[in-house]
């Protein structure tokens, strides 16, 4: 499958076959190709909640709403972001670099993250909005629908998966063999209407 046919052909699917089970190969080239997302300062501030315990899915289910695909999918992934990986030996980050460009970026870590909470968050969901794309679009490739979800509660979601104090959640995927076609899309502006040329009026 090429970029441009998973692009169009992805969707937000609902519905999941609730017998099928992911093959463990499959999931991991899944999981090995969202690591290649990009983040700022190469920080890989994602975390990625992998929840196979049906007992944990189902409480999940209840603080989502009782959406079906929670437990219904192979896979439910809640996205988080550590919000201080910034700081756990960043110069691990840039091991593979020029050495002079370690002595520059390593230092420069600390200088943009310190004290600033809010670009810490900023951050984070930044980089799980870029690898969440990326699972879906490489699910996409594998054979697979997906369906990214933020209307559950966070803070029971964070209790059940018992999220450290310095992680926050983005949102969940989940991921599997969809059984019926979406919805039409319901509805699409036009490329004139949310492509601004140099500045707005």
């Amino acid at each position: 499958m090429q970029v441009n046919e998973a692009v169009r052909a992805r969707r937000a699917i609902k519905w999941y076959d609730a017998e099928h089970q992911m093959p463990e190969q499959i999931f991991n080239t899944l999981m090995e190709h969202a690591i290649l997302a990009p983040t700022a300062f190469n920080i890989q501030n994602w975390r990625f909640v992998r929840v196979t315990d049906p007992k944990q899915r189902k409480a999940i289910r209840a603080a989502a709403w009782d959406q079906a695909q929670v437990t219904d999918a192979s896979e439910l992934l809640v996205l988080c972001f550590d919000n201080k990986s910034w700081e756990h030996e960043p110069q691990r980050y840039w091991t593979n670099a020029p050495q002079e460009v370690q002595d520059f970026l390593v230092p420069a870590i600390d200088v943009y993250y310190r004290d600033k909470p809010q670009v810490e968050r900023d951050e984070g969901m930044r980089s799980c909005g870029l690898v969440g794309m990326t699972i879906m679009l490489m699910a996409q490739e594998l054979g697979y629908q997906s369906c990214p979800m933020d209307g559950f509660d966070f803070d029971a979601v964070a209790s059940i998966i018992n999220l450290p104090a310095d992680h926050t959640i983005a949102f969940m995927i989940a991921i599997g063999k969809g059984t019926k076609e979406a919805w039409p899309k319901p509805g699409q502006l036009s490329l004139d209407e949310v492509l601004v040329s140099n500045r707005f009026d």
